[in-house]
């Protein structure tokens, strides 16, 4: 067979002119990740200014939220009112508080693409350097519409117990608000139960012993994944591009989780499960057994009914639920917040409740195992806690 041309993409016109397009980016096209999120967040609509009254009713609620958080746990809440922003402002926030993951996750898939540029055939090589080539579009895409999606749903910043480097906190008031009206709930009181939540994990994501454990689990879950080249090749050789959108047509096909670099599952990705799992289940288990203990007081009989509401909607799958898995390793269930909310009560129930969090928020070793996670006696053994 014939030497593959230094331009393997010349005769092809529209790959040549995406080549061009593509040329010159770093692992991730952080352009199109901001694309994908705004147009997931927004559905391409203009997004009207918050109401300034629904600010004023915020700042009015927090601080009650910031002294009963801090009375319970007995550690200092973050100072700051959390800021009311729309989907498109937390879809932008979040893709930058997060950062520094994605970028992560795209340097392990493109150092592991390159160490698999061994093979010579000629139609192969073409093949992995079209997949290399638009690697950071289909990233960017994929991690765009993961946040776009989450965007949609997001009360807070701790709807998911993914550890960011900003401390700053912030709500979307209009989903909120929707919420309460569809569950015929108060505002004030959904916007309490709200800043509780937001407060409750801004405790629980700055405990030391939990986010530096969690951190790194999902960094090494990130630097885990192993590209199948061939899985790309097929999708994109099989790519219909005689209609009139042959861009559409690419979109449709690089959005797809499962081509996203044609990145599988590995086995050292499958072996830190079950301490993901267990992480996982304790931060978010715990963030609710502190709200639940403040809602109660701030929010009276209606705060039961709020939680349930709340959780049914967390565990319902949407498509971004596939993407965080997938790309991060946090899995979010039924069954995973109950064991964290029973491993949080078995421990309240053996030293108090005032031990049990001092424990859980400030021992440098506080992140529980698998094991621990059925078994809380034998967590506080292990930390020497009797």
């Amino acid at each position: 067979m014939a030497d593959l041309p230094d331009d393997p993409f010349g005769g092809l016109p529209f790959f040549g002119d995406l080549a061009k397009a593509m040329s010159g980016q770093g692992p991730i096209s952080w352009d199109a990740a901001r694309q994908f999120a705004q147009l997931g967040a927004t559905g391409g609509a203009v997004e009207a200014n918050v109401d300034p009254a629904v600010r004023i009713a915020i700042d009015a609620l927090a601080p009650i939220a910031r002294m009963h958080l801090e009375d319970l746990t007995g550690t200092a809440v973050p100072p700051q009112t959390p800021t009311v922003v729309t989907p498109g402002r937390w879809a932008q926030d979040t893709l930058e508080a997060y950062r520094p993951l994605f970028t992560d996750l795209a340097t392990a898939l493109s150092h592991q693409a390159h160490a698999d540029d061994a093979t010579t055939d000629p139609m192969t090589q073409m093949m992995a350097g079209l997949s290399k080539m638009m690697a950071p579009a289909m990233l960017g895409m994929a991690v765009g519409s993961m946040v776009g999606d989450l965007a949609r749903r997001a009360f807070g910043v701790h709807d998911l117990p993914i550890p960011r480097d900003t401390a700053s906190l912030s709500i979307v008031a209009s989903t909120i608000d929707t919420f309460a009206n569809e569950w015929d709930i108060p505002l004030d009181e959904m916007r309490m139960w709200v800043l509780a939540h937001e407060y409750a994990g801004a405790i629980v994501g700055t405990a030391p012993g939990l986010r530096s454990a969690l951190s790194a689990l999902i960094r090494q879950h990130v630097a885990a994944f192993r590209p199948d080249p061939d899985a790309v090749a097929e999708r994109l050789s099989n790519l219909d591009m005689s209609g009139d959108d042959p861009m559409a047509a690419l979109q449709r096909t690089l959005g797809d989780p499962e081509v996203l670099l044609g990145a599988i599952r590995s086995d050292e990705q499958r072996a830190l499960e079950p301490s993901i799992d267990a992480l996982v289940s304790v931060v978010v288990g715990l963030t609710d057994w502190i709200v639940d203990a403040v809602a109660v007081r701030v929010v009276g009989g209606e705060s039961l009914r709020i939680a349930e509401a709340v959780r049914r909607r967390r565990v319902e799958s949407a498509p971004a639920d596939a993407f965080v898995e997938r790309l991060l390793g946090v899995r979010l269930d039924t069954d995973q917040v109950r064991r964290g909310k029973e491993f949080v009560q078995g421990v309240v129930d053996r030293v108090g409740e005032r031990r049990a969090l001092d424990a859980l928020l400030s021992h440098p070793d506080a992140a529980p195992t698998a094991a621990d996670i059925t078994a809380p006696g034998l967590w506080l053994a292990r930390l020497g806690i009797e």
